[in-house]
């Protein structure tokens, strides 16, 4: 399903602006949210994020439009995955902004299959540095080129997401998701002056797990200290969790750690509270 201009329509096909700067020179912000149940899980922090990097970047939006245009998607049922997205809009050859832009906001629906959520996954350090120094490094936006990439590199090397150090060599992200690495009994994720985007599970995370008794902090994170990690997870609104199983050729026991199943736990409570489910729909 795709939403367009405050209508529904059948298929992802549309009429667009090919001058669309969006298109042309990646000048936009976009987010991917789980629906359940006709809800968005964590609607108001999609929604405020989302509306907070068009900000950012002088891209004028009305929250409203956004919740509007997620929760329309999610009224047609079934478990979705929904990415919304708005460009600055069409405007004349070359860099600048425009002084009037007028921006485009549309959102796509697509099936979001039962059983990705907490699974394991493994992860291919990138070649590629993420750009710590880039305030877009914070934000989601249409630019993933770098991401695109890694991820053709950790598949052809056997793996599922692309880890990403920052131009300091210090861990910074996955290519879809945070980081988190349970280390001496603490829960550490790196801080978004990293390079890191500030992801909506990763907030839930650190507010969540003072009730497993973790102490969650943020702080930065070198290779050497991550290596030492107990158990890893990468977390993103489509995963949830995903206990990390290997780092390259290196096997890390997270999804047998005692931490995972009680994050777990707290986890879909507060996915299933959000969507009105019980527990047992959100894995």
């Amino acid at each position: 399903m795709l939403w367009l201009d405050g209508r529904l329509h059948e298929g992802p096909h549309a009429p667009f602006d090919l001058t669309d700067r969006g298109l042309t020179l990646g000048d936009g912000v976009f987010d991917t949210a789980l629906a359940l149940n006709g809800r968005i899980v964590f609607e108001a922090e999609h929604r405020d994020r989302l509306a907070a990097a068009a900000a950012a970047l002088g891209i004028p939006v009305a929250p409203e439009a956004i919740g509007e245009a997620m929760r329309a998607l999610a009224a047609t049922g079934g478990r979705l995955a929904i990415r919304t997205t708005l460009t600055r809009g069409s405007g004349p050859r070359g860099l600048k902004p425009p002084a009037d832009p007028e921006p485009r906001l549309f959102a796509v629906a697509a099936p979001a299959p039962s059983g990705s959520t907490f699974r394991p996954l493994s992860l291919w350090p990138a070649g590629i540095a993420r750009n710590d120094t880039s305030p877009a490094a914070r934000l989601k936006t249409l630019g993933y080129l770098d991401a695109v990439l890694s991820a053709r590199e950790a598949a052809a090397n056997g793996c599922d997401e692309a880890l990403f150090r920052n131009t300091r060599g210090r861990i910074a992200c996955a290519g879809t998701g945070n980081l988190f690495a349970l280390i001496d009994g603490r829960l550490v994720t790196p801080p978004v002056s990293e390079g890191v985007l500030p992801g909506i599970v990763r907030g839930r995370l650190l507010a969540l797990a003072t009730a497993c008794g973790l102490a969650a902090i943020e702080e930065p994170l070198t290779a050497e200290r991550f290596a030492r990690a107990e158990a890893v997870y990468l977390t993103n609104s489509l995963r949830l969790l995903a206990p990390v199983e290997a780092i390259g050729g290196r096997a890390v026991a997270s999804a047998a750690h005692p931490a995972t199943k009680t994050l777990r736990a707290v986890l879909t409570a507060a996915v299933a509270e959000s969507c009105s489910v019980p527990p047992e729909a959100v894995a």
